[in-house]
């Protein structure tokens, strides 16, 4: 195998590469990147046996056909290294020799036919979404997947696809993230998502994508990527049950003064406790420091009687800087109870801090 190719196309292609890399065992053919040179076309792809990525480019001139493997981390310290011209990337005597003008560098190969192959998506079934929204949906809820449960599947997304409408939902169990894209299905569908997988679907893919899944992969795929990981085995809990049923409190709320205040407390505690009143809001840090931080938005809330509720100001952050609209709703019931910020088809119910 010989390949030429421009420092910035490798080096990106290296770089997306990365999270589909072995880390821990250098031994193993999964710390490696698989190249196939054919043609006037290059497949280059990494994968840990759970998740994996193929990109397909014509940015790189192949001069010889072949297929070799090399250490991912390795070749990327190489490629970063070198200026901003043609690099040379060619097989010789068992190794992955990288040039440029006077400079050259050896890494050892492994047997590129042992590399393990990607899922396919022959006899898998095509899910019809909204890719647009289906990524933003992703990114919308993704800051409340929880990481590291003994809960396998907290780990993860849920794609819920109902009649309807598709539910894309995140949890930590201290919140509950739900995006929801309208949309119409046949079948319904209940599916798992790990969240580095979910993370990495949203640096990868804007629009205009396919996906395929059975009981094991999701595949996703457009014209120079394919991407897939493993799904979590396991049973999403009954979240419908944890979307309060009842209001007592509808509040419409500006974001940006929201945002900025909830922000300022921050900086003290990450804890909040908010005092509602009838032409305002207090807004109180709590701290166990002896610090104190106090700020108030001048707002007609139509609340007669004080409400006082304390939360994590992570939670909603998390939730404002996602939103596009100006305005968003604060739906409460009691102190102690559950409470939701909602806009349009994103919403994120919250567990209070019980003071």
């Amino acid at each position: 195998m010989k390949v030429k190719v421009q420092k910035q196309v490798i080096e990106s292609i290296l770089i997306n590469l990365q999270p589909f890399l072995e880390k821990k065992d250098a031994s193993q053919i999964t710390s490696h990147i698989f190249f196939n040179a054919n043609e006037n076309e290059c497949t280059i792809k990494a994968c840990d046996l759970e998740i994996g990525l193929s990109i397909n480019t014509k940015h790189i001139k192949v001069e010889e056909n072949g297929i070799c493997t090399a250490n991912g981390k390795k070749l990327l310290d190489i490629i970063r290294i070198l200026k901003d011209d043609e690099i040379t990337l060619e097989v010789l005597d068992n190794s992955l020799v990288i040039k440029q003008k006077k400079s050259k560098f050896k890494l050892p190969i492994f047997d590129a036919s042992t590399y393990p192959a990607l899922p396919q998506t022959d006899n898998k079934t095509q899910i019809t979404l909204d890719s647009l929204q289906l990524i933003q949906s992703f990114k919308k809820i993704s800051p409340a997947i929880d990481t590291n449960n003994p809960k396998f599947e907290l780990n993860g997304a849920l794609i819920n696809i109902k009649e309807k409408s598709t539910d894309i939902v995140g949890t930590d169990t201290r919140r509950l993230a739900i995006s929801t894209i309208n949309s119409a299905s046949s079948k319904e569908l209940a599916i798992i998502v790990p969240k580095k997988a979910i993370l990495e679907i949203q640096k990868l893919f804007l629009d205009k994508i396919s996906i395929f899944y059975d009981n094991v992969n999701l595949i996703i795929s457009n014209d120079n990527y394919y991407f897939y990981s493993k799904l979590i085995n396991g049973k999403y809990p009954d979240y419908a049950r944890i979307i309060p049923t009842s209001i007592k409190h509808n509040l419409k709320l500006p974001k940006k003064d929201m945002a900025e205040a909830i922000k300022m407390m921050s900086t003290i505690s990450q804890d909040i406790k908010l005092t509602i009143n009838s032409n305002n809001i207090i807004f109180h840090a709590l701290s166990s420091d002896n610090l104190e931080a106090k700020t108030e938005l001048e707002i007609n809330t139509g609340i007669s009687e004080i409400f006082e509720i304390s939360f994590n100001s992570r939670y909603i952050l998390d939730f404002l800087y996602q939103i596009d609209d100006d305005i968003f709703e604060m739906n409460l019931n009691e102190p102690n109870l559950p409470f939701v910020v909602k806009s349009n088809e994103f919403m994120t119910i919250i567990m209070p801090i019980i003071l």
